[in-house]
């Protein structure tokens, strides 16, 4: 897998840097006080700048179409299933260029936070909520992955991947929801580097 938002996932399953080697112990206490500091609003929080761009994918995933239209199931599960689709989404598009690979970590830890808190306001707790938060980290990956090697196949090569990981309704056929990933991804591919990152697109599933 590449660096930037998947160096973001390894360390959220293991205490590592981003390029995947075992962090010394005063290192990781260094980035704890630099987490700290942020916190605390000693420093500017590097990810605000990438909050636009992370609401563009929340309003992109939670479209009606994809629920009333397509089949998507309107649940936890299925809204999540979207959210992490179209960031796999995005962060395929950011992965065209070196230079987001640092705005690729932070947008990705920007879905941590956001997915650590609605956990937690679910009524999961510690010690579980890291638990559950390394899971959907994983499967953010996995769809990541997936996505990578469909990407080049059109819609038809979308259809087992989105049979893998996405909850649908019973009866829902698959490939009208194939185009429409297939249309997001093509839009989002398009967009420019500048308009990328403040979130500047739209796309509503037919």
């Amino acid at each position: 897998m590449p660096r930037t938002a998947m160096a973001v996932i390894a360390g959220a399953t293991h205490r590592r840097s981003q390029t995947g080697i075992e962090l010394p112990l005063n290192e990781r206490l260094l980035r704890a006080m630099s987490l700290i500091s942020r916190l605390l609003g000693k420093r500017p929080d590097e990810r605000e700048a990438l909050r636009p761009l992370w609401h563009r994918v929340v309003e992109v995933a939670r479209a009606k179409g994809w629920y009333a239209q397509l089949g998507v199931a309107d649940s936890k599960e299925g809204r999540f299933d979207m959210v992490s689709l179209v960031l796999a989404a995005v962060l395929l598009r950011m992965e065209r260029e070196p230079a987001l690979a640092e705005a690729q970590a932070r947008l990705t830890e920007l879905f941590v936070e956001d997915m650590d808190g609605q956990l937690r306001q679910s009524g999961i707790g510690d010690p579980t909520v890291g638990k559950h938060v390394r899971k959907l980290v994983t499967t953010l990956g996995g769809r990541l992955g997936a996505l990578r090697e469909a990407q080049s196949g059109g819609a038809a090569a979308l259809v087992p991947v989105l049979e893998r990981n996405l909850t649908t309704l019973p009866g829902t056929g698959l490939a009208p929801l194939a185009e429409a990933v297939s249309a997001m991804m093509a839009t989002i591919g398009t967009v420019s580097t500048d308009a990328l990152l403040v979130g500047d697109f739209a796309f509503e599933p037919a």
